[in-house]
């Protein structure tokens, strides 16, 4: 994919604001770019950028990864309790209450 598909994907990723997570799917339909979830989840793993809140991102079910686990174990989860964001007992994201409405 080439940076201009993964520029639309963080482009929508900076607007999801603190306390709100976002799944990959989500962010994929809102790109114009229903099929490309996967793609998201690239272009999240391979981000640098600290001005990308990549953090936000999680899978369908709430889930988080490990590839922000590079500093320290749960660090996606750490990330996101900061902001405010609910985690159920199973430790994944409450969606119901945290999940974004994805509007600008």
């Amino acid at each position: 994919m080439s940076g201009y598909v993964f520029g639309a994907f963080y482009d929508i990723v900076r607007r999801i604001p603190a306390g709100k997570v976002a799944t990959y799917g989500q962010i994929a339909r809102l790109a114009g770019m229903p099929r490309c979830a996967r793609t998201v989840g690239y272009a999240m793993a391979g981000c640098h950028d600290s001005s990308i809140p990549c953090h936000r991102v999680v899978d369908r079910f709430g889930g988080t990864k490990a590839c922000f686990d590079t500093y320290a174990p749960r660090m996606q989860q750490a990330l996101l309790e900061a902001e405010g964001v609910i985690f159920r007992p199973d430790g994944t994201v409450d969606l119901e209450q945290c999940l974004w409405d994805g509007f600008f």
